[in-house]
Formats: structure tokens, sequence, C-alpha cells
């Protein structure tokens, strides 16, 4: 499919597919056990109706705000995603690019095929890091170092992967790196293939580095490592939200990662408005998971969102077009958010407020 022919996250997605091998294709696409709530995060915003206002003017409409500080041209963020190279050469590079000219952040992950040092040089707007906890502290606390050196403004400790999900596409096509590709923040484990075939490349790494007994209480330890303000991805529960407020988290995002960890968790879209509630106002709340439509932006933001991130849509941009695709994902979203603005008489961000959204019965 022609990239220019892509007016839609559903086109670019199919691009995507042809363009990919099967392997990283199923990486990108796949979700845990059956799926369920891959699924469930983008069909949960179909649920919900918006009861647009009329007769307002929307002549001009401003699609900017900020997020913990930091301005952003619209409300979608890129959230961290890995082995952005296996959708296309220049990898991280060019989706921070593609957020850049977005005038939006980019959120790296620790996953990285390019190290935070490069993609930090190569943006033009803010770039988050997404933080594994390692069960080597010391390895863990050279990468902050690293992390803060290069200039990333916050810190995004992701809390839903003591282990990693059993995604069954990985299984089944024995997922590991490409030669030549690796993982570039934190080296070691994953460059070959584990010798058991009951499980992915991925959740052999995971299972031997990432810390499995990673609690609260290591939230002070955090705080004293790192002068950057903590945001934690992967909470989907309103108690769980309070304890992050309560432990210092400048902002929680609403996460189920995709579909990729739990299945059988809940669509995020379904428990934003408890969590939003039940942290008052002490920290941003963000959301990411099945994000597809200018409109599924508008409910986020109605039901009580600061912005949303998008990773999936971003990595169908970089396979069906590399920087190119991936702005066009962006350029996508925003044009049908701006749209989605006008028609349910919505002139600014701070005007989408949670009388918009009803649940359809």
């Amino acid at each position: 499919m022609d990239l220019a022919a892509c007016t839609t996250i559903a086109e670019l997605e199919a691009a995507a597919e042809q363009a990919l091998p099967p392997m990283a294709w199923g990486y990108y696409a796949g979700g845990a056990d059956d799926e369920v709530t891959l699924r469930a995060n983008t069909a949960a915003y179909r649920k919900l109706a918006l009861h647009y206002r009329v007769l307002v003017d929307v002549a001009r409409r401003e699609l900017a705000t900020t997020v913990l500080g930091d301005r952003v041209a619209l409300p979608v963020l890129v959230a961290p995603t890995a082995f952005h190279r296996l959708a296309c050469a220049d990898g991280e590079l060019a989706t921070v690019r593609a957020a850049g000219a977005a005038g939006t952040i980019y959120v790296l992950s620790t996953l990285s095929n390019t190290a935070v040092e490069d993609v930090v040089a190569a943006a033009t707007g803010p770039v988050w890091f997404q933080l594994y906890v390692y069960r080597d502290r010391g390895a863990t606390e050279a990468l902050i170092r690293r992390v803060e050196a290069a200039g990333a403004t916050k810190l995004v400790l992701t809390v839903d992967a003591p282990l990693i999900g059993r995604r069954e596409r990985d299984v089944r096509n024995r997922f590991t790196l490409p030669d030549g590709l690796r993982i570039e923040n934190m080296h070691g484990g994953f460059e070959t293939l584990p010798p058991a075939a009951e499980e992915s490349g991925l959740q052999a790494y995971v299972a031997q580095l990432l810390d499995t007994g990673l609690s609260w209480r290591d939230l002070a330890w955090l705080r004293g490592a790192t002068r950057l303000p903590i945001v934690l991805k992967g909470i989907v529960r309103p108690d769980d939200a309070v304890r992050a407020v309560e432990h210092g988290a400048a902002g929680i995002i609403v996460s189920n990662h995709g579909g990729r960890q739990l299945d059988g968790a809940p669509a995020t879209i379904d428990v934003l408005p408890a969590i939003v509630d039940a942290v008052a106002g002490r920290a941003e709340v963000l959301i990411d998971g099945g994000i597809r439509r200018g409109t599924d932006v508008v409910k986020a933001l109605a039901l009580g969102a600061k912005g949303v991130l998008v990773g999936r849509p971003i990595l169908w941009g970089l396979a069906a077009g590399g920087e190119a695709g991936a702005r066009q994902a962006l350029a996508i979203l925003g044009r049908e958010l701006d749209l989605a603005m006008a028609l349910c008489g919505c002139a600014t961000i701070d005007s989408i407020t949670r009388d918009l959204v009803k649940t359809v019965t």
C-alpha cells in the first residue's frame, strides 16, 4: 500500500503488515494469551458515545496543552515501545524526529535499539525515558545517570511487568532480535535465542535480568537515585493510583501494557474515570491502549486524562514509511482530533469535559 494512500491508522496498520516479516509483525501486533485485553482496549472506545454541543464558536481550535510541565502541540504522546529498528533502519531516531516534528513528547524504551544519548541528541522536543529495574541495582543506577546526562526530562517506571506475559505469537515465532540488532541501553542476554522452545527471547531476558521483587518500598530508592520526576506506567486500579501519589509519583499512566501482560485485565478507558477521581488532581493522569482515532483522544481527555500515548500506530507508520510514516500517524491523529473537537463544540483542550461522554446502553 502506498504511504500517501494511508489516511487512517487502520490503513497504516495494513501497510505495516505487508511490509514486515512475520516475526516482527507478530511481536508488534500480538498480545498475551488469547489477546482478550488487546481487543478490549480498542472495543471499549466504541462503547462510548460523544454527546456533542452545538452553536459553539469553534472557528479557531487550540490543540496545544502542557503535560507534566512540557508544552506539546497536541495531547498525543509517543508511548515507549521496544525495538524500532525491526520496523525501519533508523529505528528510534526516526521516531524521535517524527515526535519533534509533531510538537510532542517521545517516551524512549529501555529496550530500544538506539542509545538514549543518540536519541536525545536527535530530538527537537522533550524525551522521557521508560525504565525497567534490573536485579543489578548498580547497573540500573548507572543507566539512570546516563539518562539524566543525556537530557531526558522524566523517568517512566513500568510497574506491570515483574515477568513478561506469554505472548503466543512470539513463542510460535521463537522471537529474538535479528543479527546486528541489540538492546543499546542495557546489554547482555537477549542477542541469542534461549534453549527452551516454550518461550521467546524476550521472556527469557526479563526472567533472567529484571527485578521480579520490585515493590512499593523500592520507590523511595528510585526517588533517591534520580533528580527526575517519576511517572508510574501500568496502573489499572484506583487504590494503586493513590499509593503511587503517596509514594511521590508526579504522574500516572493508566496502562495494561497494550494487552501484552495479563490477559483479562480491564480495558484502560473503562478504569480511567475511577482512577482520575481517586487521584483528585494530586498527580497528572495519562492513558494508553487502544487509541486509534481522534475521537478516542477526545473520549480519553473528557474522562480526565491529561494526554494519551500511542504505541502501535507509530510502529505501523515506521514500518510503512520510516520517519515519514511515523509523522503521518501523528498527523492523522492530530487532524482527526481537530475535527472531533470542532464537531463536539470544543475550541480548546480544557473545554473537553466529562459531560461529553456517555456509555452506550
